[in-house]
């Protein structure tokens, strides 16, 4: 039996316990599954849970930053095209 909380700080059941019953990988994410009051099998992403380990990026930026360079650049790269007055081809 494995007890986690539920820490995401603007889910309505923050600091609550709840016994897991699995963790897997479901829809393309982490997740926990869990039994509500009522028996029905819930889940929620392991990252709103304590179960979740930070990965190095979020451990070394303190939480200060949730964008990663190379993922910023992507992005530039990818809305570059959208924006007036560029062919998407100049520098950022």
């Amino acid at each position: 039996m494995v007890i986690i909380e539920v820490t995401h700080p603007f889910h309505p059941k923050r600091g609550e316990r709840l016994e897991a019953a699995t963790r897997k990988k479901t829809w393309g994410e982490d997740r926990i599954m869990y039994y509500d009051p009522q028996g029905q099998l819930r889940s929620m992403l392991t990252s709103w849970t304590s179960l979740y380990e930070l990965d190095s990026f979020m451990a070394a930026s303190g939480g200060r930053s949730w964008f990663r360079v190379d993922d910023l650049l992507r992005l530039s790269a990818l809305t570059a095209p959208t924006r007036p007055g560029r062919d998407g081809k100049g520098d950022l």
